[in-house]
């Protein structure tokens, strides 16, 4: 016979909570490795059968062992790799100054008004529209691929970075304001920590950009990367190959994308 909520002591109450809770996060995360993995059984099932023709979207189970046989010969994880590299680089350079600008933008009124209408016009042209300019500057080895992705992320980076700044209740400048704060304590104390859920929104979209331009970037001007082996697969119609490197490029973004939830959680407990 089951207690009724008004004799059970708070601790008992408080155990059930907790229960309940746990079950509900293993049945979010079972939703979470549930959908997947229809996608996949029901395009398995609909190639084998005839349903979707096998010659352009083969069955996961081949395109699982194509996976395997170019892991064994090493050619795939120069790919990966390569354009790890790339990623990795081109979004720090493009995140970093992103930070520091958005900062100073929120900041400073006449930074803001001096550098608003440069990122406000550049920013509609897509960085890949500019690659032939930024292979003529930095030649077509990696240097032009990770200012490619830099440019990418840089503006969503600085624009959500300079509205987290502005964000942030004034009161807290003018508690600064009163205690004799430096500029290196508006800037640490008050702009970085204040901006820090909006511009971990701009981070979020510009990893998911940065995986983007440089399939785009790989497919112009490349001999090697994820990118690369996707477009060249497709050309030689090698579709299992080339959707190794689909699935990759899909696995990276939710790796990456759950990796930054789960910093944005460590930094940010309360959101």
């Amino acid at each position: 016979m089951k207690k009724s909520p008004i004799s059970m002591d708070p601790f008992e109450i408080e155990q059930q909570d907790w229960k309940r809770r746990q079950r509900k996060g293993r049945f979010k995360k079972g939703l979470t490795i549930a959908s997947p993995v229809f996608i996949l059984l029901l395009w398995e099932f609909l190639s084998r059968t005839g349903l979707i023709d096998a010659r352009f979207f083969p069955p996961p189970t081949e395109i699982l062992e194509t996976f395997i046989a170019m892991g064994a010969s090493g050619e795939l994880f120069i790919h990966i790799g390569i354009s790890l590299y790339r990623i990795f680089a081109g979004f720090l350079l493009g995140v970093i100054p992103g930070v520091i600008i958005g900062l100073l933008m929120g900041l400073y009124s006449p930074i803001r008004h001096f550098i608003s209408p440069l990122v406000m016009a550049l920013m509609p042209i897509p960085t890949l529209a500019l690659l032939p300019i930024i292979i003529i500057l930095f030649g077509i080895g990696d240097m032009s691929k990770i200012v490619t992705i830099a440019g990418s992320v840089f503006f969503p980076v600085v624009i959500n970075t300079a509205a987290g700044v502005l964000n942030i209740d004034s009161i807290y400048l003018d508690v600064a304001k009163n205690y004799g704060a430096e500029s290196k304590d508006y800037f640490f104390k008050i702009a970085l920590p204040g901006s820090l859920p909006v511009m971990l929104e701009g981070i979020q979209m510009g990893q998911a950009i940065a995986l983007l331009t440089i399939v785009a970037a790989e497919m112009m001007g490349a001999t090697s990367g994820i990118g690369y082996l996707i477009w060249t697969s497709y050309k030689a119609f090698l579709l299992k190959e080339m959707f190794v490197g689909l699935i990759l490029i899909s696995f990276f973004g939710y790796l990456f994308s759950v990796l930054l939830r789960g910093l944005q959680k460590k930094i940010l407990p309360w959101r």
